[in-house]
């Protein structure tokens, strides 16, 4: 089944400012791509830039995408491993575009085989419950934005820090005494603050419940984790610390966390994605699902590789309840209430509407 030609699109998604400590985004840089095939069957896939985190933005996602389309024209869309080769080494990084080529890739060939994604990987359904996160805001703010998810049906809230440690603190205890002890509470800094924060704010935080403590410091304190794991009161994810399962074996073997969280823009896509989480499950540490701010479509596949991922026991997915204000998607992963579940279509099970990319750019390779 070979190639014969990507479209690519810029699938810019409008969106109510969404603050964490490195940055603020206005608006979904992402971009959707469909890969045809001389079979008929197509495969979609889908990115989100997050310049702060990933240092990728929505334009050098496009100007790769078509190199990775030139790449890959002409061949076996089915040897997935064969194409994601020639497109790691084209260059090195860039791991959120990379992401869109991979999720397109394992769409063809699940649609293939006549299975859903989750199926294809190997995976079974189980109940998925995500949690719903609040953005850097004045303490009034964020409690605010706390009791209305509680009273919309949240039972876990992943509460964004990493600008003031003090701040921080009053915060989560203002959250916490808001919504009470039944509500599940997560922090996530973001990487902003520096080990003395750091300490200060989990060791202060000790008795307010706190489930876990996504990326408290820049990656270049990495070497300061272990002593951060050993002191905290507070269990530590690394996020931004591991983008793939290299990254994973260094943090698990020099005792830096106690989870990890997956997102498939920063492993590249489902491959590397599969062996973050293998590798993690060997040495026994839980990992969680999460994304950057994606639509429905790759919402779906982030929910098939939970579905397929028995190490997955924390779910971070969110992405289109921070803000969204169009809702491009057809088919594909659906919320009731924080619960998600999807159709048993082949595939990813989900496309972009025709008419809104009628008013996106586009690119043909």
């Amino acid at each position: 089944m070979n190639i014969t030609h990507t479209d690519i699109y810029r699938l810019s998604i409008k969106m109510e400012p969404f603050a964490i400590a490195t940055g603020t985004m206005h608006y979904a840089q992402n971009v959707f791509i469909r890969i045809h095939t001389d079979s008929g069957l197509t495969g979609v896939g889908e990115c989100s830039a997050f310049p702060y985190i990933v240092g990728e933005t929505q334009e050098s996602c496009l100007l790769l995408a078509v190199d990775f389309a030139k790449i890959i024209k002409g061949k076996d869309a089915l040897k997935i491993q064969e194409r994601l080769g020639e497109i790691n080494a084209a260059i090195a990084g860039n791991t959120t575009i990379k992401s869109a080529f991979d999720m397109a890739l394992y769409d063809l060939s699940a649609k293939y085989s006549g299975l859903p994604l989750y199926r294809f990987l190997g995976g079974e359904k189980r109940v998925i419950e995500t949690d719903i996160t609040i953005g850097i805001n004045t303490v009034e703010h964020m409690t605010a934005s706390a009791l209305k998810y509680k009273s919309n049906g949240a039972r876990m809230l992943k509460v964004k820090l990493g600008k003031n440690a003090v701040e921080d603190v009053q915060r989560i205890e203002k959250i916490r005494q808001a919504v009470g002890d039944d509500i599940i509470i997560r922090i996530d800094a973001n990487q902003g603050w520096n080990f003395e924060d750091a300490l200060y704010a989990l060791k202060a935080m000790s008795d307010l419940r706190i489930q876990f403590c996504e990326q408290p410091m820049r990656t270049w304190y990495d070497d300061y984790l272990p002593s951060l794991l050993q002191q905290s009161p507070v269990k530590i994810m690394a996020d931004e610390s591991c983008y793939n399962h290299h990254d994973a074996r260094k943090q698990i073997k020099s005792g830096s966390c106690d989870y990890i969280n997956i997102k498939l823009v920063k492993s590249g896509g489902i491959a590397e994605a599969i062996k973050i989480h293998d590798l993690a499950q060997e040495e026994d540490v839980p990992c969680m699902i999460g994304g950057m701010l994606e639509s429905r479509l790759a919402l779906s596949a982030n929910l098939h590789f939970a579905y397929a991922s028995p190490n997955v026991k924390f779910y971070d997915l969110d992405t289109c309840l921070l803000g969204h204000l169009e809702d491009p998607v057809i088919g594909g992963a659906r919320y009731k209430g924080y619960f998600l579940d999807i159709e048993d279509l082949p595939g990813i099970g989900a496309d972009i509407d025709e008419h809104f990319l009628k008013n996106c750019e586009k690119w043909t390779v």
